[in-house]
């Protein structure tokens, strides 16, 4: 995987992400589409911080999982987002949605890559990947000046 070794992920981290992206989902509040997502965010001093999908009668008021996650970090004092996971129990391998790609890249590692792990459920491996495989030539904090 293109970045991985820029960005070392102690061993057990994956699975370790992806229990509590998995148990995140329990919690999701999906009265509407009844697909929950459970994200699981790996910060910089080591804590997993976890969000889920909140859906909203106004549709477009729903926040998914991923970024739920990303602001309860951010509103933690967290600036920085080394890994994040993604589990969707009817799904396997579902993928931040372009909103949630932009918000992650706000918070990626100074330095090296930010791994996505995709959950592929309990038949298949996890796939993992980079934020900038997700999301290229993206615009963050850096183009403003």
């Amino acid at each position: 995987m293109a970045g991985h070794d820029e960005l070392e992920l102690s061993p057990g981290i994956v699975p370790l992400l992806l229990d509590h992206a998995r148990s995140a989902t329990r919690h999701a509040y999906v009265p509407y589409s009844s697909f929950p997502v459970g994200a699981a965010i790996l910060v910089e001093d080591g804590r997993i911080i976890s969000g889920v999908n909140i859906e909203n009668a106004s549709y477009g008021l729903t926040v998914c999982g991923e970024r739920v996650a990303v602001f309860n970090a951010a509103a933690m004092g967290y600036r920085e987002i080394r890994a994040v996971a993604v589990s969707a129990p009817k799904s396997a391998f579902t993928s931040p949605c372009g909103a949630c790609r932009q918000v992650l890249n706000e918070f990626k590692p100074s330095r090296g890559e930010m791994i996505v792990i995709l959950d592929g459920g309990i038949t298949s491996e996890p796939r993992l990947m980079t934020l900038s495989g997700l999301l290229p030539h993206a615009f963050g904090p850096h183009d403003l000046g």
